[in-house]
């Protein structure tokens, strides 16, 4: 949407609210020019509905100002006597045109309500509540569930978490209409949660930190582009950037660097990736024992915390295969008596069985535990372009920076352009996940642009297993730092006790002093 289309539909609301409200500014006292200014049109109705004037603010961020509007319609009704749930319904379904017909009539007067009418308009208090909420997950934290074990040992499938937005700075949504605090999809009725017009372009407020190396961070799968749900043309519909799918994975490469995988080792700029203490990198190993020995389960799922989903046997070959063993753990076995080899899985270039699944996907020889090296773009900086280096950025002009591409006999055309180089318009993040034979990451899919940072994992307030029951041991956990993580949920609980007898003896006193 063109700056111009905006200031068109703007101005067209603008003209809306006016031929539907003047009547009533000037039944409450106001000027009838006061209801056509912009923005001061809103002050004033903040005003006329006995409601505090920073209410305007909330009118102008996308998607709470969905749930503004109609807590204002809602309001502006009972501010002229129509308090009854019919009237609160039409104002709602209505989208606010029923205004219209309490403007025109002039037997309506201006009777706003006092204290206790306001504390007592339920609908009123319910969607104001709902409009706190979605400020707090929009723009404070997010809730989040990891789905898959590409973290593991860091962050458990089952792990629910707080990611917080303000960390790397809130990105305000681009989608903005859409329903609050869903992703991409309502529940129960699975339809579509969102209009793909009108779009916002990418705004990112101010953050205390930048996105580092070893950070866990959630983002916008970048190839998620296609939604599931059709228009009503039977066409699929692209996806807005902040409603495609979220992931979770950790940072290892960052704007400039140049990437390496050797043997499983990321390199950066030919030096080994120092992970952090929490990080426990995972790899598929083969475990053979001798004279057809069997692993003690309990051992293995107790003692090496190995999930079960996760280990396999081949009995012809008195082999083990464990989809996800931590280095840690694989030399623990290589000490057990009944063990004969430990051997890790390496994913090797196989010349009879080429490929082309990992990124930049023209380099056949390239496997998830050898490639590079990649320059990882940084914002501002230039490339080469030639049929060598095109296929690392030719989804970052196109699809990401939205440039139009051609190649036509060698000769590359950048929006019709003739074209030799490129200069990068934003930061892009290369993300893999500790499990590495079993994340689906930077490896198959490229870079992770900067629009697409949603933001960073800070805190694990539950956990439950495959069975569904608790870990309480990983309840009100930190996700950053070195150490092992220590539950806080004893100190949650006692502080909540403190406050609810705190809360009780409080009532209880305030009820003899009023006796």
């Amino acid at each position: 949407m063109t700056l111009l289309q905006w200031f068109i539909f703007f101005l067209a609301v603008q003209v809306i609210h006016f031929l539907g409200t003047w009547k009533l500014y000037e039944k409450a006292g106001r000027k009838r020019w006061e209801a056509a200014v912009p923005v001061y049109n809103a002050v004033v109705l903040m005003q006329i509905i006995n409601r505090p004037k920073w209410w305007t603010i909330l009118l102008f961020i996308p998607v709470v100002n969905l749930i503004m509007f109609p807590v204002v319609w809602v309001q502006t009704l009972r501010a002229f006597g129509k308090r009854s749930s019919t009237d609160t319904i039409l104002g709602i379904v209505t989208l606010g045109l029923y205004i219209y017909a309490i403007n025109y009539n002039d037997k309506v007067t201006y009777t706003p309500e006092g204290e206790e009418e306001r504390k007592d308009s339920t609908v009123g208090s319910l969607l104001f509540a709902i409009v706190v909420a979605t400020i707090v997950h929009t723009y404070v934290m997010q809730p989040f569930t990891i789905p898959t074990a590409s973290l593991e040992k860091t962050l458990l499938v089952g792990d629910f978490l707080f990611v917080s937005k303000f960390n790397y700075g809130a990105r305000t949504p681009m989608t903005t209409i859409a329903a609050p605090m869903v992703h991409d999809t309502i529940p129960v009725i699975n339809t579509k949660s969102y209009s793909n017009w009108p779009q916002l372009p990418y705004f990112r407020l101010p953050g205390f930190e930048k996105v580092e190396k070893n950070d866990i961070v959630v983002f916008n799968w970048p190839i998620d582009t296609v939604v599931k749900f059709r228009d009503n043309s039977g066409r699929r519909v692209r996806k807005p950037v902040d409603k495609k799918s979220n992931y979770v994975k950790r940072c290892v490469g960052t704007p400039g660097d140049n990437l390496s995988i050797k043997d499983g080792v990321v390199l950066i700029n030919g030096k080994e990736l120092k992970l952090s203490g929490r990080a426990k990198l995972q790899h598929i190993y083969f475990v053979t024992t001798k004279d057809g020995s069997m692993l003690d389960p309990n051992y293995l799922i107790g003692e090496l915390q190995i999930n079960r989903s996760d280990i396999g046997y081949d009995s012809s070959q008195n082999k083990y295969i464990f989809r996800a063993l931590t280095d840690e753990n694989a030399e623990i076995l290589k000490t057990n008596p009944l063990v004969k080899s430990v051997e890790r899985y390496k994913f090797n270039y196989d010349p009879a069985n080429p490929g082309t699944s990992i990124f930049p996907h023209s380099k056949p020889e390239w496997t998830q535990d050898n490639m590079g090296p990649i320059y990882i773009p940084e914002e501002g900086k230039t490339v080469e372009l030639n049929k060598e280096t095109l296929p690392f950025y030719k989804m970052i002009i196109t699809d990401y920076e939205h440039n139009t591409l051609e190649d036509i006999g060698g000769q590359i055309l950048i929006n019709g352009q003739p074209a030799t180089s490129y200069t990068f318009k934003q930061n892009y993040y290369w993300m893999m996940g500790d499990n590495r034979h079993n994340s689906e990451d930077s490896r198959y899919w490229g870079f992770v642009p900067e629009d697409h940072i949603v933001g960073k994992p800070v805190f694990v307030w539950m956990s439950l297993d495959e069975n569904k029951k608790p870990r309480w041991d990983r309840f009100f956990i930190t996700v950053g730092g070195d150490d092992e993580p220590v539950s806080y949920f004893k100190y949650f609980l006692g502080a909540l006790v403190l406050y609810i007898g705190f809360s009780f003896f409080r009532n209880r006193r305030n009820k003899a002093e009023k006796a």
